[in-house]
């Protein structure tokens, strides 16, 4: 009997892994189905300069731009035709249920993908992609995450269309993705040990291949998201180009250590209300969960992540130039006030005041997404008898990511599918 325990675990370990395969390799096949047709055939016709619900293009300019009220207060429309460039792991969830909310606010029309939550990732965007597009449709926003294809955005949404993105730290993102994605990399799977991050910052050539599948989680991913090489030498022209092309596409690059600051800048550049900006940190992690970089694996993470390093850096310098440009005791009491407001929703909605584990969540349609293997990701508790006055803005506040797509009609029967085999599997 001792000796058949240990041979049974093992068939049974084998019996999960060869089920894992097979189950893995149909939810691919079923992703390269579901993958849109590109019609050719369809004529093309230009997308409106504007989809805005305004008086006039004429009107609207004099107001954004010169109008001012009696008290010196700008005066302006704000603008809701907008292309959010959803990078991975970084605050792009919590962004994302801002725009959520201010789109069904204005009654904006959201570009969608079909079937699941991204465009076809990591394929490059193609508008295809989107659901029930139309040559010469008026969408308002697009914000699921995307390989960014610049001339094809420019197909689904506007001339005056204002894009924004976001960045964060190449260390912490490279901690991060490999904390969520490393499991997805086959490669990795070599690493042994608890620490499994030093190990691979230890010498990541071992575990990555430039060609290998879902490689461009681990290496300068931001720069991958926006549809670049992610595999260049720092140093090729080719990088400095890309920096220079996406600098010239994008109004606001946000940065996640700057969160606040980066809301305050889009209100402005936007013209957008205080009230717009109201967040609840979403799929944050438990802080047992996150390696704690030494100086040494921050210098070899920021090393192997070079580009993104670079891409990083002049960002970060145009953010400041911004915040300046703004005022720097103007921010601060805006952010102060953001704070403040932020706090008190927290007070009205949130069960304890704070985030619990997933395991601590009542309601299943307030669960987040969680990675393979694990239940990191924290989420909140609606607070019970919250008032007529705040009950639906808290929910909303409150809903991960997921479930709000699925509140707004999109349908995400290929995401479901997969989340259902991994709670078969226990992933």
């Amino acid at each position: 009997m001792m000796v058949r325990k240990p041979v049974r675990h093992w068939r049974s370990i084998c019996k999960g892994l060869v089920l894992g395969v097979l189950l893995t390799t149909c939810m691919i096949l079923l992703y390269c189905l579901s993958t849109p047709e590109v019609q050719y055939g369809l004529q093309e016709v230009p997308v409106p300069y504007s989809c805005a619900h305004r008086p006039s293009a004429a009107h609207s300019s004099t107001i954004s731009n010169d109008s001012h009220h009696a008290s010196g207060e700008r005066i302006c429309t704000p603008k809701v035709d907008i292309m959010f460039m959803k990078t991975h792991k970084t605050a792009s969830s919590t962004f994302l249920n801002i725009l959520f909310r201010f789109g069904e606010k204005h009654h904006l029309k959201f570009a969608f993908p079909n079937s699941r939550n991204d465009f076809f990732y990591p394929s490059p965007f193609h508008h295809s992609q989107v659901k029930d597009y139309r040559p010469g449709m008026c969408f308002n926003i697009i914000c699921n995450h995307m390989r960014f294809n610049s001339a094809e955005v420019a197909k689904v949404l506007p001339a005056d269309t204002s894009y924004i993105t976001i960045l964060r730290d190449p260390a912490d993102l490279a901690e991060s993705s490999f904390h969520y994605f490393g499991r997805m990399v086959p490669l990795t799977w070599k690493l042994s040990g608890d620490d499994k991050l030093t190990e691979f910052l230890t010498d990541p050539t071992l575990y990555y291949d430039p060609e290998g599948f879902n490689s461009f989680y681990l290496k300068n991913l931001l720069f991958f998201d926006f549809g670049q090489d992610n595999n260049l030498h720092p140093d090729d022209p080719k990088v400095d180009e890309a920096i220079r092309a996406i600098a010239k596409r994008f109004q606001l690059v946000m940065l996640v250590e700057y969160f606040e600051e980066s809301l305050i800048l889009l209100k402005d550049s936007l013209c957008w209300d205080m009230e717009d900006l109201l967040f609840f940190k979403l799929n944050a992690r438990k802080d047992s969960t996150i390696w704690k970089l030494t100086p040494e694996l921050r210098a070899k993470a920021l090393e192997w992540n070079a580009i993104d390093r670079k891409l990083y850096q002049y960002f970060n310098a145009t953010f400041w130039r911004k915040v300046d440009a703004y005022g720097r005791e103007r921010m601060a009491r805006d952010v102060a006030e953001l704070q403040r407001r932020n706090a008190e929703m927290a007070s009205i909605c949130i069960e304890g005041g704070h985030a619990v584990d997933a395991g601590s969540i009542v309601e299943t349609s307030m669960q987040p997404w969680q990675p393979i293997g694990e239940k990191s990701i924290m989420g909140y508790n609606l607070k019970k008898n919250v008032d007529k006055a705040h009950g639906k803005l808290c929910r909303k506040m409150l809903t991960p990511e997921l479930q709000y797509l699925t509140e707004m009609g999109v349908n995400l029967w290929i995401t479901r599918l997969w989340g259902h085999i991994r709670e078969i599997l226990h992933w």
